[in-house]
């Protein structure tokens, strides 16, 4: 029988020792931390959004085309709705929101990795927690992995992203070693620092379903709606998250500022004749009161000092000039420059081991026979909403068949 190790017990290591296993393969899965997923257990914020729902093809438009174009074959062997029956079969509810993202009806990611684990025992898979991989040598035809002799190779061992979960760029180094490219590594899915006054009393507040903009020389590349997060240090939140990987690859080119449309649905024409109507119907109104039915509370005496509006303004004493102020700022706040793009921080990474060194039907290697690649090792990332666990589980399939079958 022949023996198949693989690096990595995340969402695509995972999924590619059960499958090789299931084919009745022997398959050692070697993990440096004391428990598989940790990457999946902090994913959606520890809920676990397993994958996107609707039709494959739109699951796909969401990368970038070169990346769906890897990822389509894939993603139609081991489907959204595979992955879903997969954890439905063995009894996990879950639940789909209106935006497509699917998640555990119970809100946690542990019940998740649970469901994996019992895969992983059932199909004994040699499983090696707290067991890092310190060396791979190539020998003829097989591969010697901490001094131990495998006829082929599954790297799944993720990013360089929270490297706390165990992902501190081993697989970039053994792929290299190997002879593969690498492309740069960027933060993506990540929060942004920023250069703001008072972040600390903003801390913990939240902007929902708002229209967030990153801009460069006056030229907007990127934007993302959803909620926005303000922490300690700068932003984050679905919408951060969902344009930090244009910022990190534009940043190096100038100074990045981020605008928030707070009212997205509306006009700054509704917007103008609503406030005017205001000034009559409501005129000893405090501005500030009116502010709080649409912005956190905590939040409108700084948005109101961006304005140059005192707090204590009423309507009848607002001047058409600060009016129109405060609906520019309400159509595109400007929440200040980024700082830096804390890779580290990061949900995934972009960049990585080059697309077309790996066969996007097999995921084998197209430089090192019997070596293959899958999850975030590759130069793949795709946006926030469970896309990348799609990828990573399904990279993770195609891989663990390939090196079991051929």
């Amino acid at each position: 029988m022949s023996k198949i190790a693989v690096i990595g017990a995340g969402a695509a290591g995972i999924i590619a020792a059960w499958r090789a296993a299931f084919l009745k393969k022997s398959v050692t899965l070697f993990e440096k931390t004391d428990r598989i997923g940790t990457k999946i257990l902090i994913s959606g914020g520890g809920k676990c959004n397993i994958t996107h729902d609707g039709p494959l093809r739109d699951v796909l438009k969401a990368f970038r085309p070169n990346e769906a174009k890897f990822l389509r074959n894939a993603c139609f062997r081991f489907t959204n709705k595979q992955i879903v029956a997969m954890f439905t079969s063995r009894g996990l509810e879950v639940y789909t929101r209106d935006d497509g993202r699917i998640f555990p009806t119970t809100g946690s990611a542990k019940d998740v990795t649970a469901i994996l684990g019992n895969y992983l025992s059932e199909s004994k898979v040699d499983l090696r927690l707290k067991s890092p991989v310190v060396s791979i040598e190539k020998n003829d035809d097989a591969f010697v992995v901490n001094g131990e002799l495998f006829e082929k190779l599954i790297l799944a061992s993720g990013g360089s992203s929270y490297p706390g979960s165990g992902t501190t760029g081993d697989g970039f180094r053994f792929a290299k070693f190997l002879g593969h490219t690498i492309a740069p590594v960027l933060a993506a899915l990540a929060p942004v620092y920023m250069e703001i006054e008072g972040m600390d009393a903003r801390a913990g507040i939240a902007l929902r379903d708002c229209v967030v903009r990153a801009k460069q020389n006056g030229k907007e590349i990127a934007r993302w709606r959803g909620d926005l997060l303000f922490t300690h240090r700068g932003l984050s939140g679905p919408t951060i998250l969902g344009i930090t990987r244009k910022i990190a690859e534009h940043w190096k080119d100038g100074a990045v500022i981020i605008l928030v449309d707070a009212l997205p649905d509306s006009t700054f024409e509704e917007l103008s004749s609503y406030w005017k109507s205001r000034s009559v119907s409501v005129p000893k109104k405090q501005v500030s009161s009116e502010l709080e039915t649409v912005l956190p509370k905590n939040v409108v005496n700084g948005f109101l000092a961006d304005c140059g509006v005192e707090s204590s303004t009423i309507f009848a004493n607002l001047l058409a000039k600060q009016r129109n102020r405060i609906i520019e700022n309400l159509k595109g706040w400007n929440l200040g420059t980024v700082r830096s793009v804390p890779l580290e921080k990061g949900e995934v990474v972009a960049g990585g081991i080059a697309l077309n060194e790996v066969n996007s039907e097999t995921m084998e290697s197209k430089i090192v026979p019997n070596l293959f690649l899958c999850g975030e090792v590759l130069d793949i990332a795709g946006p926030v909403g469970g896309y990348n666990l799609q990828a990573a589980f399904a990279t993770g399939f195609v891989a663990g068949d390939s090196a079991a079958t051929f």
